[in-house]
């Protein structure tokens, strides 16, 4: 007897099976690539490197530091200000800023005239970031200099401390505070370059004695502070050589000396108060050189003055229309005035009361006589 074996039947496949296996071992896949590509770096590990310790600051470093830290509070931010004519809630219009510092604690603020020429408005900031309104008391377009007011209480404000400039030495080690392109309190380190250099101030009269420096001096620094390595004022940053109105090296700063003498006299009197001598001056260079004389000619004396009563004497006409010229002032004090310049400069030195030899040509004699400033 023979036994036949069926074999088994298959069972109809489950196509529902296939799809669930192919979307699981796809997921799978893309999980795989997304870590992958999320936790895979493919470029090499990288770490910072171990800090080495630095020595202690140079004592040159630790003397700047403690310059500017000691002096950057007397150092003030200027604003001016321009009314718009076309705004019936007169809005102000920024024109400019410049620098400043303290000089007392009555509010005085020096700075440049050029900073606060033209200004309608004027705004100084202290270093505690608090603002005021300024006002002008005196200004001296001859010497670039002006002095604000504002009504800050004492304990805000930090007075400068004051040097000299007579004694500076070529090479002598300077710093600058200000505010350059309106960046806050900006400290800059150089020498001075030069001494006794000449410039030319906003009334188109010499500047003399400017230190010339090589910190860098840019716009906005005008009005702030020159230094000595000890923090005290020696100059006041007025003016860069450049073309393009950016640090080129040379700075200029009209001297502390000329500082200290024309500030009192501009919180005072609000403008640079000469002695007199008693004259009208008649001063010009091709009139001068026509005649071929040098020096000051007295156009008028004044009655009554000092130099009436050495009767000096003034231009003057005869009956017939002819010009007879007056004294020519030659000398003062001792020293050469060859243009109303050197007259003025040699009297900004003295004060009321002083006695100075004047020398004087007279129809082409040399007379010398001694005089009592008024």
């Amino acid at each position: 007897m023979s036994l036949k074996i069926e074999p088994p039947q298959r069972r109809p496949q489950n196509n529902n099976t296939g799809i669930f296996t192919g979307f699981v071992v796809g997921a799978l896949v893309a999980f795989a690539g997304f870590w992958f590509m999320a936790y895979h770096d493919p470029t090499p590990r990288a770490e910072g490197r171990s800090v080495s310790q630095r020595g202690s600051l140079s004592s040159r470093e630790r003397t700047t530091i403690s310059v500017f830290k000691r002096v950057s509070p007397s150092v003030t931010f200027i604003t001016k200000y321009q009314r718009s004519a076309f705004s019936f809630d007169m809005q102000r219009r920024r024109r400019g800023t410049g620098s400043g510092f303290v000089w007392d604690k009555k509010g005085h603020i020096v700075t440049n005239y050029h900073v606060i020429r033209n200004a309608g408005v004027l705004k100084v900031r202290l270093a505690d970031q608090s603002t005021w309104s300024a006002r002008v008391v005196g200004s001296a377009p001859d010497k670039d200099l002006a002095v604000l007011k504002i009504k800050a209480p004492a304990r805000r404000l930090r007075p400068i401390s004051i040097g000299r400039s007579s004694n500076l030495q070529v090479g002598q080690t300077v710093l600058a505070i200000g505010n350059p392109f309106g960046l806050d309190r900006t400290l800059t380190v150089g020498v001075v370059s030069a001494l006794n250099r000449q410039i030319r101030s906003q009334s188109n009269r010499p500047i003399r004695g400017v230190i010339q420096t090589d910190a860098a001096i840019n716009p906005g620094n005008s009005g702030g502070p020159l230094l000595d390595s000890a923090g005290r004022l020696i100059g006041v940053n007025t003016a860069i050589f450049s073309p393009s109105r950016a640090n080129a090296g040379i700075g200029f700063a009209v001297p502390v000396d000329t500082v200290n003498r024309v500030v009192p006299q501009l919180i005072r009197y609000g403008r640079i108060r000469r002695p007199r001598i008693g004259i009208h001056v008649f001063y010009n260079k091709q009139f001068m050189r026509s005649i071929r004389r040098v020096g000051v000619m007295i156009e008028q004396v004044v009655p009554n003055s000092p130099a009436a009563k050495l009767r000096l004497r003034g231009m003057r006409r005869t009956y017939e229309g002819d010009l007879i010229l007056g004294d020519i002032i030659v000398g003062l004090d001792g020293k050469p005035v060859r243009n109303l310049d050197d007259l003025l400069t040699i009297l900004e030195k003295h004060k009321v009361g002083d006695r100075v030899w004047i020398k004087i040509n007279r129809e082409g004699k040399l007379r010398k006589l001694r005089l009592k400033l008024y």
